[in-house]
């Protein structure tokens, strides 16, 4: 108790005030370097559109101890499509009058600065690393991570200092994956006259390169890859129509999973879906038979992976009443996609063309929900109630190091250091290994071999009692033993 009380107070502490300033600073975000609190840098509760100042003030959010100016050149610009998802706090929106109320919490990890019910996914400016900074070898064992959330958080602030892309080594990585992807293109399309059997074997590696520009992808839509915005996105957004995947509509959904990843109350948002126990208990028969063919490894790795990237992935689902920008996205990449795809045809032939790319998609699209699976869906990861849930409990507990060997780290562009991802994303994906290099304790928090990583394929549903997943088996001989009062009125019947 004297734990909970001690975290209350420093929380009141760090309560958000708000303060008045300058009406020419309309549109800006609070720098860094001006939040003592590493929760409110980059926000802002901005009462007017950036296009044109018509109030004489905005707010900014900022600690209790915090009331010096901010020094206008320090800002940066607060992009005119942020928006709060799912209900943050707070919100408000006039068309009539175009005026917007932002959340005061944003998103400055991926520069959209969406707020996701009123929580930010990336907390870790450069500037909170100091008087509370702790040793990251002070995180405990998962049991504890409770009392060891300030810890976590301290340990989020000291991976700040890995944040700063590097626009050059960007571009190296993305012209040593995407050139020798075209290259082993060619040759597989060369190899169709000298055996079927023979160009298979390229398709292996060539899915690998698609899977890799496909994390590159991934890191731009957290703004982590290159320096600048414009680069990050129209880079994202080329690479999308490689890997079939419209990037402002997936990255709107990214951002939602990293907001809310490990929260029972909000689950849906870009994960495996996944019901606890008792949920799958109090399911109808066709409920429970519908969610074991879904957990089905063929359905998992071979039908579903296929079907999201190649069908899925063709709508905004989840965001058709979303406005036109979900579906500017997925219709711009479908657009982009027909003419890459009718080039190409006309290039090769339409049987050489299928022969030659439609195994790589795919296998990339296998591998790609592979990697995501084992990322959270591991025996002793982290699942609670909107209530219990914290996002540094749930990034680091939550999410695995996948320990792959030296080059399948390549090949998935270091996505195996996931639970640091999640800490931070803003790490850029080629720095992920100073990190462990530096802090080699953290390499063994929620560690995974890949032995180990097929056997969380019978790992299906979440057990809210021994706080673990465990198996179809596991919970059936559990509910013999102990039947939830909805199956135990259904057998009264």
């Amino acid at each position: 108790m004297a734990g909970v009380s001690e975290s209350a107070s420093v929380l009141d502490e760090h309560r958000p005030r708000t303060y008045e300033a300058p009406a020419h600073m309309a549109g800006y975000a609070v720098p860094e370097a001006a939040a003592d609190d590493s929760r409110f840098a980059g926000c802002v509760i901005a009462s007017m559109p950036r296009s044109r100042v018509s109030f004489s003030s905005i707010l900014l959010t900022l600690p209790e101890n915090r009331r010096r100016s901010v020094n206008i050149s320090d800002l940066r610009p607060f992009p005119s499509q942020s928006r709060c998802v799912m209900g943050g706090r707070p919100i408000r929106r006039d068309a009539g009058s175009r005026r917007e109320q932002y959340c005061s919490a944003g998103h400055p990890g991926s520069d959209q600065y969406e707020c996701v019910r009123g929580r930010t996914s990336e907390l870790l400016p450069e500037a909170s690393v100091g008087d509370n900074d702790t040793s990251s070898a002070d995180i405990g064992n998962r049991p504890e991570m409770t009392e060891r959330t300030p810890e976590i958080r301290a340990t989020a602030r000291m991976l700040a200092r890995y944040r700063e892309p590097d626009s050059a080594r960007g571009v190296l990585e993305l012209a040593i994956t995407a050139v020798p992807l075209v290259i082993i293109w060619v040759l597989i399309w060369a190899a169709l006259d000298h055996g079927y059997w023979f160009a298979l074997l390229l398709e292996v590696p060539a899915a690998g390169l698609l899977v890799r520009l496909f994390m590159i992808q991934h890191d731009c839509g957290h703004g982590s890859f290159f320096r600048g915005r414009v680069a990050n996105d129209w880079v994202g957004r080329a690479i999308g129509v490689m890997t079939l995947t419209p990037y402002d509509y997936w990255r709107h959904n990214h951002a939602r999973h990293h907001a809310n990843s490990g929260n029972l109350d909000h689950r849906g948002s870009g994960d495996i879906d996944t019901l606890t126990v008792r949920e799958f208990r109090d399911q109808p028969l066709w409920g429970r038979m519908l969610y074991r063919l879904y957990r089905h490894p063929l359905v998992m790795f071979g039908v579903g992976p296929s079907y999201l990237f190649i069908l899925k992935h063709r709508l905004p689902v989840g965001l058709m009443r979303g406005g036109w920008k979900p579906w500017l996205s997925t219709m711009g990449t479908n657009v982009a996609i027909a003419v890459l795809v009718g080039a190409m045809i006309r290039l090769v032939g339409y049987g050489p063309f299928l022969l030659v790319h439609l195994p790589i998609i795919v296998l990339a699209a296998s591998i790609g929900v592979w990697l995501f699976y084992v990322q959270h869906q591991f025996e002793h990861t982290h699942w609670s109630h909107d209530d219990n849930w914290n996002f540094h409990d749930a990034a680091l507990y939550g999410s695995s190091h996948y320990q792959l060997p030296g080059v399948l780290r390549w090949f998935t562009a270091n996505i195996g250091v996931h639970h640091i991802h999640h800490l931070c994303s803003r790490i850029p994906c080629y720095r992920l290994p100073d990190v462990l290099r530096d802090h080699p304790q953290l390499a063994g928090v929620g560690r995974i071999t890949l032995l180990q990583s097929l056997r969380t394929v019978r790992l299906t549903l979440w057990d809210e009692e021994r706080l673990r997943l465990v198996s179809f088996g596991e919970a059936a001989l559990t509910s013999t033993a102990s039947p939830t009062p909805a199956a135990a009125s259904r057998r009264g019947r």
